[in-house]
């Protein structure tokens, strides 16, 4: 057999690849919503450019078919090799269904995924092994699923684009990415949305029918398996494409350089695009978003800091009392809902130490979180900036070098850290913080003798806090003032701590047990901080990074976003503050406390000066909200916005300052100054990021 019917596999399924990618670019390219015409140079430039981008994604795409196709072969069932491999397929199974793999660390749905792969995998060939009879039947039905799969993904994807297109007008973005991301509020969006069962039938009904005829023209491959010294051959061609595909991928999407978007999104591969959105993390605010002119945007911005001239946020912050050098501890605990303290209405009595540290500190009763992912929280108690569209500023590639309170800080002569008991190079964090002027303090920094117990996030909150005691004893003795910013993890799927520490064991994975746990580390860290010298003199910032879930029955639910916040200051009398505020505003109203003078670029507050203006920001990647009296204003791609009224959905028992649940009710008449004044936040927000504006 020739070697170029053993390719045939790979050669029927980019034909057909190729013909769905070019009767959809035809579809997009006459689609209604592509509102420009086409001169025959660009129109070129789209389907030739198309292809060829489309000839080299396919080659990356189908490793896996390579994969499988090169290891089909006959020897491999022979004794004794045939029994070694089923053993060792069956010892993998066996451990991973103990409940004590390293997959287990983790826990959620993965270890049941790898369950059931690595079981489908020894069932598989058991039957290939036990069967010789029946190998060549079976072995054709495994290869035919593989053909129905890539058929069916091609397929998916073109019917993906299509309505990605349909929707915003633009091959994948970062909001397809989202789209992985809140997985069960778009599947819910999906099926109010579009007749799924018709589509998804016709969809399985069409891949049968083209995987019958690719099928029929690619079974060559395994009715005469080839040999070693064949898929040698077949292995260097495809390796060889592979490794140009690498290389010529990248330079084809530098020719996307139109001035008319549409050329560039319709010459662009889609599947390309989606991976370029993972890695750029970023959505266009200007593209995608309602906007005002922006001299009229930094105009409506200064009606909020009236101090600001021009299009920046630069600013005099200025005291009418002496600086106070105290050091400051802020602890940014991990997914911590309002809703699991007392105060809240809870009556599980799971954060027993916070609820009493909250009646003798400077309470915020009415903060919202700006995100629902760790990033967000530390963004905006890092930069104090409003969740701009897309990625954390965290994860973008431009991150450093911003004004942030740790510069803020090493302006007054501190020693500024981060300190986080996992990996910092998870979430970005360590690019982030370093390239801001922070030190890492993180489990790489731990002796083997300071962990007593870790999981897949790191090491537990005891011992993190041991270590920061460390940290700041060796610190005071440098008689300089720090700045620690510590970034809990105890309390994180899959909730697991030490045994014996509460009254819930650490290792039934328990929600309650992990905020509990997390509750008593942070006591027995203030235990151990009493009675270090520095202690009378340091301010301690406790706020969450967001809540336990983003999940609701709106965009924004409310509820989902309220977070405690509170500041211990030892010998300082408690108080409560009431008003409306962002978890940007923290860590200003902290300078405040500490009457710096600085000039701030900040976009937070400090919300006891008599100009704040109570207000607060929530937001997904994609939809940008803003609380003022009693409205929440969306906005969302395709430049949509949506206003609701906040009626409260009282709870008995719970004090009216604690009260978190509304109810958002579509707004009868649009407040427009509302709505230009959340376009001026995010806008400027934006425009600074964009223009680097926002540097130290």
């Amino acid at each position: 057999m020739s070697i170029y019917k053993k390719l045939s596999p790979f050669y029927n399924l980019a034909l057909f690849y190729f013909i769905i990618s070019f009767v959809l670019r035809i579809v997009l390219f006459f689609h209604p919503i592509t509102q420009s015409s086409f001169s025959i140079l660009e129109s070129l430039k789209i389907f030739s450019l198309g292809l060829i981008s489309d000839f080299f994604v396919f080659i990356v795409a189908s490793v896996f078919l390579w994969l499988y196709l090169i290891f089909i072969s006959n020897a491999k069932y022979n004794k004794p090799s045939g029994y070694i491999i089923l053993g060792a397929f069956v010892l993998l199974f066996l451990y991973i269904a103990s409940g004590k793999s390293i997959l287990d660390e983790y826990g959620g749905a993965l270890p049941r995924i790898v369950l059931i792969f690595i079981g489908i995998k020894t069932a598989l060939f058991a039957l290939l092994l036990f069967l010789p009879k029946h190998r060549d039947k079976i072995r054709f039905w495994l290869f035919a699923f593989v053909i129905f799969l890539y058929v069916l993904l091609i397929l998916q994807n073109g019917l993906s684009e299509y309505f990605f297109w349909n929707e915003f007008g633009v091959k994948y973005n970062f909001i397809a990415v989202n789209y992985l991301i809140y997985t069960n509020e778009v599947i819910g969006n999906i099926m109010e949305s579009y007749p799924v069962i018709p589509i998804f039938s016709a969809l399985f009904l069409v891949t049968g029918i083209f995987t019958y005829f690719i099928l029929k023209n690619s079974k060559a491959y395994i009715n005469d398996i080839p040999n070693v010294s064949e898929k040698l051959k077949i292995s260097a061609l495809y390796i060889g494409l592979f490794i140009v595909s690498l290389v010529a991928i990248p330079t084809l999407a530098s020719t996307e350089n139109s001035k008319n978007v549409f050329v560039n999104e319709l010459q662009a591969n889609g599947l390309y695009k989606f991976y370029l959105a993972f890695e750029n993390n970023h959505l266009d605010y200007f593209k995608f978003y309602k906007t005002l002119p922006n001299e009229k945007a930094f105009a409506i911005l200064k009606e909020q800091y009236p101090t600001i001239s021009g299009e920046n946020t630069s600013r005099k912050i200025e005291s009418d009392s002496a600086e106070n050098h105290q050091n400051v501890v802020l602890i940014t605990i991990e997914s911590y809902s309002a809703e699991f303290m007392k105060n809240y209405g809870n009556k599980q009595n799971i954060t027993p130490f916070l609820d009493s540290l909250s009646q003798k500190s400077l309470q915020f009763t009415n903060l919202y979180a700006a995100g629902n992912r760790t990033v967000r929280g530390l963004e905006a108690v890092t930069l104090s900036l409003p969740p701009t569209a897309g990625e954390s500023v965290v994860k973008r590639e431009d991150n450093k070098n911003k004004f942030s309170t740790g510069f803020v800080f090493k302006q007054k002569g501190y020693n500024v850290k981060f300190m986080y008991g996992g990996d910092a190079f998870f979430d970005n964090m360590q690019d982030f913080y370093s390239g801001n002027g922070y030190q890492i303090v993180d489990k790489s920094s731990f002796t083997p003798e300071e962990i007593t117990f870790s999981n897949v996030w790191g090491v537990c909150d005891e011992d993190m806090y041991n270590k920061a005691i460390k940290v700041m004893n060796a610190e005071a003795k440098e008689n300089k003032p720090f700045f620690n910013h510590i970034m809990t993890v105890s309390n994180h799927r899959p909730f697991t701590y030490p045994n014996n520490k509460i009254d819930i064991p650490g290792d039934i994975k328990s929600r309650d047990g992990g905020v509990k746990y997390t509750d008593y580390s942070l006591k027995k860290f203030f235990a151990m901080a009493s009675k270090q010298p520095w202690f009378a003199n340091t301010i301690f910032v406790i706020v969450a990074d967001h809540c336990a879930s983003s999940a609701g029955k709106t965009e924004l639910p409310l509820d989902k976003y309220r977070i405690p916040a509170f500041i211990f200051r030892p010998g300082v009398q408690p108080e409560t503050c009431n008003k409306l505020m962002s978890q940007i505003d923290l860590m200003p109203t902290v300078f405040g406390l500490l009457h710096f003078d600085y000039t701030s670029k900040f976009f937070g507050q400090d919300v006891f000066k008599s100009d704040y203006k109570p207000r607060a920001f929530i937001a997904t990647y994609q939809d940008l909200g803003l609380i003022k009296d009693n409205v929440l204003t969306i906005l969302s791609p395709k430049q949509r916005v949506r206003q609701f009224e906040l009626q409260l959905d009282k709870k008995e028992g719970v004090a009216p300052d604690y009260q978190i649940y509304y109810d958002e009710k579509p707004l009868k008449t649009e407040r427009t100054d509302l709505v230009d004044e959340t376009i001026s936040f995010y806008q400027t927000a934006s425009d600074m990021l964009k223009k680097k504006k926002y540097q130290k």
